[in-house]
């Protein structure tokens, strides 16, 4: 009998301003087969929306491979994850959208343009849209080439292919298992990202910054969460049922605080099911981007 095989890249790899984290899947993509963290110098990775991300190539290079390295393949083709503060992603709405993918890409970049710190010419836009009850929702992600330049350049030079990039947390949404709405945090020392999917749907998301440069506790995300959590039933007439979390937190952290704030169930991202047998030796709630691109 033949054995099934997943389709697409079997590692995935995330840079972090902290951390380079790299996973792979087994030959059916249904399970994590290895994994591993490497931290980088501080100030190696910059994450922000303008150019020269990449303060120290060489150090980020040596976390790629070591990293790549340790997780191996038997293919070079890999899924890069970026941080959350390189790419804007942004949710629009349209009553009518060109079939044509030429025409509806000039539509989309048209209705970008204002909400883009940098021109959106100069830029890389990947969206996917979806059509339900006579509303069109496109979910779009903007990174500038010179950016999207550096990070693939990091795999490149090692002899990697990143035919898959994409931001954090977008990520990290496959770990949502779920139809039901749920609340996902996923945090790193710079920015926290709260995205809100339901449906199948991404129906709110906001990248805020972390202003004193490391992950926030639960304390200092209840503003944060609980005004999204109010614009998104008065928007939407629906209810959270959960909320997940992940990054550099945990749902130990930050659980109790949250659930006592808004009587929402608060999980991790990344449980145990995901691992074969032995949890990392490190923070598995860093693995939630590759374990989203992986098995989601």
């Amino acid at each position: 009998m033949a054995k099934n095989v997943k389709s697409g890249p079997h590692i995935a790899c995330e840079l972090t301003s902290e951390r380079v984290v790299a996973a792979r899947v087994t030959e059916d993509g249904a399970a994590l087969e290895a994994y591993t963290s490497r931290a980088i110098a501080a100030g190696a990775i910059t994450p922000h929306l303008g150019e020269a991300n990449i303060a120290n190539t060489d150090a980020v290079r040596q976390a790629v491979t070591d990293s790549l390295t340790t997780v191996g393949s038997k293919t070079r083709d890999v899924i890069a994850i970026l941080p959350d503060a390189s790419v804007r992603v942004a949710l629009l709405e349209f009553e009518a959208l060109p079939e044509k993918r030429a025409e509806a890409d000039s539509v989309v970049r048209f209705r970008l343009k204002k909400a883009l710190p940098f021109d959106v010419e100069k830029a890389s836009v990947s969206y996917s849209v979806s059509r339900a009850n006579g509303t069109i929702r496109v979910v779009a992600a903007v990174v500038l080439r010179t950016v999207l330049d550096e990070y693939e350049a990091i795999f490149r030079s090692l002899g990697y292919l990143p035919g898959i990039v994409v931001p954090s947390t977008l990520a990290a949404l496959g770990n949502v298992d779920s139809p039901d709405a749920t609340l996902v945090i996923k945090a790193d020392a710079g920015t926290t990202t709260l995205s809100i999917v339901g449906g199948g749907d991404l129906l709110l998301f906001r990248t805020l910054e972390n202003s004193d440069g490391i992950a926030p506790t639960g304390d200092q995300l209840v503003q944060d969460v609980h005004a999204s959590l109010v614009f998104f039933e008065d928007t939407y007439n629906m209810r959270v049922d959960r909320i997940l979390v992940g990054g550099a937190i945990d749902a130990e952290q930050v659980g109790s605080t949250l659930e006592g704030e808004t009587e929402v169930l608060v999980q991790d991202l990344v449980s145990a099911r995901h691992f074969p047998s032995v949890k990392p030796n490190f923070p598995a709630a860093s693995l939630a981007g590759v374990v989203g691109a992986l098995l989601g």
